[in-house]
């Protein structure tokens, strides 16, 4: 078990903000995880993933675990179905990609967004009409204060929207997801977006649909290497009914989707956009381009001026439409 100390963790999160893990550990097996889990109860712990929806403000005054458990393996399949567990440190996008190229369906819409498979369930990720959640049956994990292993259900994640036991809690650590895909793949039209993009095409393929949403995101969202972001900053806003009609009295034009009778969804990037900061920088910080809900980083390395902008875009769009952005992304 290799503990290391004073690690610099800007490598480990997609806006590139420097701080330190006064400890930081790579566990490759779920064994070793639960050794180092035993072995330092009495520090503040946390389980860092690809990065890709968090950032830091100061030092990590704890333990810092960082897995590296790999694999891919079909448990169970008939005709119809097949079953797939994925461990913690596979790229999500390299997933998607072998269900695709295996003709296993469920995922396909969820191509291209930045992810470790633990990180997944964490969040119930979901783009172009489709939720992760849709596809999960168990998640095995490890108890963060006492090392035990423990199986999670679909139904005991309790996922909600950009939400799970696992985000409202933090006591688990994900060592792996088991999938469960279809064999046959439909095409069902879910999100303007992508079915204009495959406008022409008669028939879409999984493939086709795939790489239909790869195309979207890539004109719409950075290239972490080059802009640092952490992708969507922000939560869609949820309304009330008397929210929905007085918003659309400001803003008669606004994005509303119905969720039930009494709750509708709107667009956080729409209201960024009508609150004046569309493509709006504040010295190294600001929105992108091409996408108001994604904020980007021109260059610093203190995670201070990310929330500094952040609460001005928060403060904005509430002084404009009375909503209040809860951000997506973790600030440590």
């Amino acid at each position: 078990m290799n503990i290391q100390h004073n690690i610099e963790l800007k490598p480990y999160n997609s806006f590139r903000t420097k701080a330190k893990a006064k400890l930081f550990s790579e566990p490759k097996t779920v064994e070793e995880l639960c050794q180092v889990v035993k072995q330092y109860t009495n520090e503040k712990i946390l389980i860092l993933g690809n990065g890709y929806n968090l950032f830091f403000t100061k030092d990590y005054n704890g333990l810092v675990i960082h897995p590296l458990m790999k694999g891919i393996n079909v448990c169970y399949e008939n005709d119809k179905v097949v079953d797939i567990e994925v461990n913690a440190a596979e790229n999500w996008d390299d997933f998607v990609a072998y269900c695709v190229a295996n003709n296993y369906a469920g995922v396909e819409n969820l191509s291209l967004i930045p992810s470790s498979v633990g990180a997944v369930p964490v969040q119930n990720i979901g783009a172009y009409g489709t939720e992760v959640k849709e596809v999960i049956t168990r998640v095995k994990t490890v108890n963060i204060e006492s090392g035990k292993q423990k199986e999670f259900t679909n139904e005991m994640c309790e996922f909600g929207y950009r939400d799970s036991v696992f985000k409202r809690t933090g006591k688990y650590i994900i060592t792996s997801v088991i999938f469960r895909l279809q064999k046959e793949f439909i095409y069902k039209p879910k999100y303007k977006d992508v079915v204009s993009e495959l406008a022409g095409i008669e028939a879409p393929t999984m493939a086709d649909v795939r790489n239909a949403v790869v195309n979207i995101r890539t004109r719409k969202l950075p290239d972490y290497d080059i802009l640092p972001n952490a992708g969507s900053f922000f939560k869609n806003p949820f309304l009330t009914n008397d929210e929905k009609e007085s918003l659309l009295r400001l803003l008669p034009d606004a994005t509303i989707h119905k969720v039930n009778e009494s709750c509708f969804k709107t667009s956080a990037a729409f209201l960024i956009d009508r609150a004046g900061f569309r493509n709006k920088r504040n010295k190294m910080v600001g929105t992108y381009k091409n996408h108001s809900l994604i904020i980007v980083n021109y260059g610093t390395e203190e995670g201070k001026e990310i929330v500094d902008f952040m609460k001005e875009v928060q403060k904005s769009v509430y002084s404009h439409f009375k909503i209040w952005l809860e951000p997506e992304v973790r600030v440590y």
